[in-house]
């Protein structure tokens, strides 16, 4: 029997959502999931070399997917830009389908040893927001919208962990208010541009900054790959 390697994540992670809620992100959670699975241990291990975190980031990259196909799906055009980035952070949260694994989640990446996997993860989901909604920006904003977006997401999630209004109602006038003072900043640097005083003070800094360009993006490819499970 072969299965794709996609295959194999998915069934894993699909087996591993059952005993998160018990043991977190944890050894005994991908144990379990490849007893439930029937996954030879061996190819388990090659799929997902770091076990249940491998299971959390696939987790992670599940909801953007689900949010990407939401933001595709809804009609934007009559919306002014900020309320299309709030939608897109409040589609990224609803489509988590278990909130408890992504506290457990939100628990392994704020461990010393994962930050960078969590921080990374975070980056991700803004740069995907971002791209959807048509970002073309090449040079030092390309970092700062998605770092700024980072921020407003990751304090949006940790408050909506803890919500217990009826509908989210809280989260979403947190997420309002977070997008609120962002604007806010953007407001501040347009004055700031209009400014001759501050203005001629901005020159070098900006020249600086005019040096800074988003990185290439590489090409998507879907490479090929499959496992067959060895004979008996």
């Amino acid at each position: 029997m072969t299965l794709s390697y996609e295959t194999v994540k998915t069934q894993l992670l699909d087996a591993a959502l059952a005993h998160v809620p018990f043991d977190g992100w944890s050894e005994a959670t991908f144990q379990a999931a490849v007893r439930d699975t029937d996954v030879a241990p061996a190819v388990a291990r090659s799929v997902c070399p770091r076990g249940a975190v491998d299971l959390a980031i696939a987790f992670h990259h599940r909801g953007d997917l689900a949010m990407l196909d939401r933001i595709k799906a809804q009609d934007m055009a009559e919306m002014k830009f900020r309320e299309k980035v709030t939608a897109a952070v409040r589609f990224r949260i609803e489509v988590v389908t278990d909130k408890e694994a992504v506290r457990r989640g939100s628990t392994l990446f704020a461990l010393p040893m994962h930050a960078a996997d969590g921080a990374k993860l975070i980056w991700g989901t803004a740069d995907h927001i971002w791209d959807a909604l048509g970002d073309t920006s090449d040079d030092v904003n390309w970092y700062t919208k998605r770092a700024t977006l980072s921020g407003v997401y990751s304090a949006t999630i940790l408050y909506w962990l803890g919500d217990d209004s009826p509908d989210n109602r809280a989260t979403w006038d947190f997420l309002d208010r977070r997008i609120e003072d962002v604007m806010q900043v953007e407001k501040l640097k347009a004055r700031v541009r209009k400014s001759p005083t501050l203005s001629r003070l901005m020159t070098c800094p900006n020249w600086v900054m005019s040096r800074i360009k988003a990185p290439a993006k590489m090409p998507k490819m879907a490479l090929p790959g499959s496992w067959t499970a060895p004979r008996e």
